[in-house]
């Protein structure tokens, strides 16, 4: 007779009140949206148009993230200089401030007036209530999770094979991107992942540095507060329903990708 692990069902028990605490408001809210209430905001050019801003401006602080957080994440994981904890806190501030502090801390910066906002202004570059203003303030609170994840996936890869790979001849960027790179793939992915999903769902800093053009978080604030819940619940509805798509489809060909490794 199979023994009954009573820590695996303590565990379970009560995992289940965190997994139910999540899943319940989402179901709730999910329910409490006409499908024809749904489908007339899917018909609304202002809610595809910030959805289309979402997507868009997320997708490009992710890939701005990505290119300048992955060197930055090698360095951390492979050298040890004078300042690399305070390097390491710097990378997390903007995951623990409130977002609200990261857009005011941006508009002083890329403002007309600002340190950096006022040459390129001159360079005809403009952040307050523009397209570029959404990208920055999406990548301030997101790109941390980038830098982060790709250090733990560089710190996991054996320095030794670096060093095997060089000695056969390779330079040190050829061996970065044949032996590192492909190796620590899967926690850059992680981390890009997980950089797209919290830009795309930024509200705090964007509201304050680019209030337009308007996001999906920005305009269900504002149909809530001019027009009440009712408006404002299809489009809420419509934002959850394609993160979650998009998070199974990430999470299966991620399952598939672990899978595909371990048979190699």
């Amino acid at each position: 007779m199979k023994r009954v692990d009573y820590t695996t069902i303590f565990f379970a028990f009560m995992g289940s009140f965190l997994f139910l605490f999540i899943l319940i408001p989402i179901i709730n809210l999910m329910l409490s949206s006409s499908p024809s209430s749904i489908i007339s905001s899917l018909q609304d050019s202002e809610v595809i148009s910030s959805l289309f801003y979402s997507v868009y401006a997320a997708l490009i602080s992710t890939l701005l993230a990505v290119l300048f957080g992955v060197p930055l994440a090698y360095i951390l994981a492979r050298y040890n200089f004078m300042g690399k904890r305070f390097v390491e806190a710097v990378i997390d501030i903007p995951i623990v401030i409130p977002h609200t502090v990261s857009g005011i801390a941006l508009l002083l910066v890329f403002t007309s007036t600002g340190v950096l906002g006022e040459p390129l202004s001159k360079l005809g570059l403009r952040f307050s209530d523009a397209f570029l203003g959404v990208v920055i303030g999406m990548l301030f609170v997101s790109s941390s999770f980038v830098v982060n994840s790709a250090r733990e996936g560089f710190e996991g890869v054996d320095p030794r094979m670096e060093k095997v790979a060089r000695t056969l001849g390779a330079g040190s960027l050829k061996t970065f991107f044949l032996i590192t790179l492909p190796l620590s793939l899967r926690d850059i992915m992680v981390g890009s992942i997980m950089s797209w999903a919290r830009a795309i769902s930024e509200f705090g800093a964007i509201i304050i540095l680019a209030y337009y053009p308007t996001t999906a978080p920005l305009l269900i604030y504002n149909r809530f507060v001019g027009l009440g819940l009712a408006d404002s619940l299809p489009i809420a509805v419509i934002l959850i329903s394609l993160c979650l798509i998009f998070f199974f489809i990430v999470r299966v060909v991620m399952r598939g990708w672990g899978n595909y490794d371990k048979d190699q």
